[in-house]
């Protein structure tokens, strides 16, 4: 109470509000009402007393700054926007400069988002459309547990890996996280862990080609054009160990020079440089840096459910309005692939606005229709826009369908050995034309940034370059750029999928199958022959339109190798697995096997389904020659469990294998013998044990597994998976 008094003296509290404090019943609601008036006042904001600290030695007070300084640490354990304290006044000076440039840099960032392109006249902080996706984290096992909140990514950092980085397939809200993280810094978001780092420096990758260092970056594209800080003051603070901070690089699969192992962002993900600094990277699965140890932090978004998205259309969309609320909602349930295909957050935010115009209809059954529905949206609202102004829309319908030439720009630089998603504005005029680049920049699927060009020895100069509104557009029109080469040059197809890995490029070669059927069909039997090409081929295949015999080809070729659903699969990548499976089945073409990793959940209560744990239904398979499936590793199969699936593999006429693996079944003294076409085999640890006559024997010698030696399989099996969260569940509910 006498620190908080002298403050109140020292600022010159009004006696009023003195004898206030002074009657508070206690030493915290003293506190608690200085805190309130200060923070009024400006001097204090939640996690940041600088400024109070600044005024107390600028007046004199040096011993009391120190004292406030102490109870801020010891109270709060929180160093944000104090280690400067440390530092040599001049140097103590430069660093709040910067602090506050980056604060100011990073406000412009996160205040414009646009989550409909061609809506410009409204643009959204990212706390106001901002909603937490799954989130899951790599443990030290190897698998993946949920994650509560974005709040958690450091609390379960590997090791003492100073690197963690985010995947997240195309669409998954990777940047809009970014964003979300500059968001609590600037502001000093009380709870959140990403407001206590002294700096926060967020840079898209995608800018970054041919800078020479992290502090030219910052220069050239955080700090104003008239900032004090020269690069080598840059270069010093970065340099400085008395201070705590967070480098955020977004978009590393955006990045142009990833393949270069001189990069400066090569360098400091290798430890070469700036080991001192924490690291926080986002990419897409299909593009981790391989210079990455193995103590890297993991975290992978998974996208929305359907709690997630209805927070979303709430929160961003209707606000209060109910029944514009429901009718959303609706549409997603009418139909559940158009669900699963916004389950990435960039889909079902785009969805969820263009719904509430009317734009959008609901029957969409793959991602190419519900790509090219979202394009004819945009261009039908600058068309719309022009001809209420009673202007003619002609050369606008045609810029709409013939764009060959920013095809060709979006399929090379992609494909290009420097992937460079940034261009100089007089490039795009030159190759497109003025009427057809304004076009698209009002629509907004290509977006204008002004950056300052810092020349070697030379005066920055500010200059406009052009990007696509998000990397997916590109890939759109890159699709037609590539299906256009696959229908001319089929030697040329061949050799371009010898140098690349297709899932690289995986949005591409999907948006090409939707766009062209025999073109696509040729895309996905190339894909096929790929090496684990089997995955992405069915995601492929889906684009393709239903009914066709090109697609049944396909559909042959891919079961006759057989199909895995994985845990880790997105609910859009196990739905189509099963949409290939049931047409095969329809179709009587024989599917080879059905691997269930990780993936089954339960068998519903009739028998007639496997339940998966996203909540998808795998039915009888008439043409299913084998079932494979893995439990959850620790897993323990129940009574009920065994016998549904029993009841399910004989709705699958022509089975003739179904294994379970790394699972306890349950002990029967008898087992139904209504299987005896089918061989059933278990792999609980080492052995495999082969159901015969209704007894287990061990596959090799016949030996039969008696009650004694199961029991002591189960006790060896529980210790061996000791640590899995199933196991240490079914610990829990004995105690």
């Amino acid at each position: 109470m006498e620190i908080i008094m002298h403050l109140a003296v020292i600022f010159a509290y009004p006696s009023g509000f003195m004898d206030d404090v002074r009657n508070a019943n206690t030493t915290t609601g003293g506190a608690l009402l200085m805190v309130l008036r200060m923070e009024e006042r400006g001097q204090i904001a939640p996690n940041d007393i600088s400024q109070l600290l600044d005024s107390l030695e600028g007046m004199g007070y040096a011993g009391t700054a120190s004292q406030v300084h102490t109870l801020f640490l010891e109270h709060t354990g929180n160093r944000t926007m104090v280690s400067h304290r440390r530092l040599p006044p001049e140097q103590a000076d430069k660093m709040l400069t910067f602090i506050r440039e980056l604060k100011e840099t990073g406000r412009t960032l996160y205040d414009k988002i646009q989550p409909i392109p061609y809506i410009k006249e409204k643009l959204y902080s990212v706390d106001k459309v901002f909603i937490e996706v799954g989130i899951e984290h790599r443990d030290e096992h190897g698998g993946w547990k949920t994650l509560s909140s974005y709040y958690g990514i450091f609390s379960v950092a590997k090791g003492s890996s100073r690197i963690q980085m985010i995947e997240g397939d195309p669409g998954y809200g990777k940047s809009t996280l970014a964003l979300q993280l500059v968001y609590d810094w600037c502001n000093a978001v009380s709870d959140s862990p990403f407001s206590r780092p002294d700096i926060l420096i967020f840079l898209n990758l995608r800018q970054l080609g041919g800078m020479e260092s992290i502090a030219q970056a910052i220069k050239q594209l955080l700090l104003p054009h008239d900032s004090s800080l020269e690069q080598h003051d840059v270069e010093q603070i970065l340099s400085s160990r008395n201070i705590n901070i967070l480098v955020l690089f977004d978009a590393y699969d955006e990045y142009p020079e990833q393949h270069n192992a001189d990069s400066f962002v090569t360098k400091i993900l290798e430890g070469k440089f700036l080991r001192h600094v924490d690291i926080l990277l986002t990419t897409r699965p299909s593009c981790i840096p391989s210079v990455l140890s193995s103590q890297t932090g993991r975290i992978r978004l998974t996208g929305f459910d359907e709690t997630a998205r209805e927070q979303y259309v709430r929160k961003a969309v209707t606000g209060d309005d109910e029944e514009a609320v429901q009718k959303i909602l609706e549409q997603f349930k009418l139909n559940p692939i158009l669900g699963d295909i916004c389950q990435a957050p960039l889909f079902s935010a785009m969805y969820a606005h263009l719904a509430h115009e009317d734009n959008m209809p609901y029957e969409i059954r793959s991602v190419t229709e519900f790509f090219g529905h979202m394009i004819t949206c945009f261009h039908n609202h600058a068309q719309n826009k022009l001809s209420e102004s009673g202007k003619s829309i002609e050369h606008l319908q045609t810029h709409a369908n013939a764009h060959a030439a920013l095809d060709k720009i979006a399929f090379e630089a992609l494909t290009g050995k420097m992937q460079q998603l940034v261009w100089d504005q007089t490039l795009f005029l030159r190759e497109l034309g003025e009427d057809f680049y304004k076009l698209y920049v009002d629509v907004g699927i290509l977006v204008e940034d002004e950056v300052y060009d810092i020349a070697l020895g030379k005066v920055a100069q500010l200059k406009k370059v052009v990007r696509f509104y998000h990397k997916l557009f590109c890939e759109w029109y890159a699709a037609y750029h590539l299906i256009k080469c696959v229908k001319s040059f089929r030697s040329w197809f061949y050799n371009f999928t010898k140098n690349i890995d297709p899932y690289d490029l995986q949005f591409v070669f999907r948006f090409a199958c939707g766009l062209d059927q025999a073109g696509g069909s040729k895309v996905v039997k190339l894909v096929r022959k790929k090496e684990d090409g089997a995955r992405f081929a069915v995601l492929c295949a889906l684009e393709l339109k239903e009914g066709s015999h090109d697609i049944l080809t396909t559909v042959r070729g891919i079961v006759s190798s057989g199909i895995n659903i994985d845990s880790a699969d997105s609910r859009l990548l196990q739905r189509s697995n099963i949409q290939l499976l049931e047409l095969a089945s329809q179709h009587e073409i024989p599917i080879s096997e059905v691997r269930l990793l990780y993936s089954f959940s339960s068998v519903d209560s009739d028998g007639l389904f496997l339940v998966l744990h996203s909540g998808l239904c795998l039915p009888p398979l008439s043409t299913l020659q084998k079932l494979w499936i893995c439990t959850e590793n620790g897993g323990e199969v129940t009574v009920d469990e065994w016998t549904g699936i029993l009841k399910f593999a004989k709705n699958c006429q022509l089975l003739k294998s179904l294994s379970f693996h790394s699972c306890i079944l349950p002990w029967m003294d008898s087992f139904p013998t209504s299987l005896d076409n089918v061989e059933v085999l278990w792999y609980p640890l080492v052995k495999c044990y082969s159901l015969r006559s209704g007894r287990w024997q061990t596959r090799r010698s016949g030996e039969i597994l008696t009650r004694g030696a199961y029991d002591d399989l189960v006790t060896e099996f529980r210790e061996r998976w000791s640590h899995t969260d199933w196991q240490q569940q079914r610990m829990a509910r004995r105690e």
